[in-house]
């Protein structure tokens, strides 16, 4: 569903909320961490015309305009979540490939050390860390091969 806080957030920066971008923020809303890919494909079930270009365009534009932000979770294609979300670093489990968001307080000791060794000021909402989540952990462990279910851990379950 569109919410009037993009409308307005466009509007007062001279933009419109064309149904392209619509269709756009809807699917990123939708989806959560997706490629612009995933993206094109939720869109086209709305309207079929729309193109990959003006995908990455909206795309661009959107981060931009600070409603939209992306992260690098492999190799592959960015991914794109709504940045009005918590501030959040991404796990990413290596075998089952889903997205664990944890809040940044979680690396708030490690983020500490790098301003007060280096006095550099880390940008965590881009930031992924690879291993394997809970579940394949339990199931490499069992012996049992397969997709295990995400979870979404804040900073206070450290």
């Amino acid at each position: 569903m569109v919410s009037t806080d993009w409308k307005t957030d466009l509007r007062q920066r001279g933009y419109r909320l064309t149904p392209q971008r619509q269709l756009v923020l809807e699917a990123v809303d939708t989806l959560e961490h997706a490629t612009p890919d995933d993206i094109l494909c939720e869109v086209r079930r709305t309207a079929s015309g729309v193109n990959i270009s003006t995908v990455y365009r909206t795309l661009e534009l959107l981060e931009e305009l600070g409603l939209v932000s992306h992260a690098h979770l492999g190799h592959g294609a960015p991914t794109y979540h709504l940045a009005d979300r918590h501030h959040h670093i991404h796990l990413v489990c290596r075998d089952c490939t889903d997205v664990i968001e944890a809040d940044v307080e979680v690396v708030a000791e490690f983020t500490a050390k790098l301003r007060d060794s280096f006095g550099f000021e880390t940008d965590m909402k881009h930031f992924a860390i690879f291993g394997r989540c809970a579940g394949c952990t339990a199931k490499a462990a069992s012996g049992e091969t397969g997709r295990a279910s995400s979870t979404e851990v804040s900073g206070s379950e450290r």
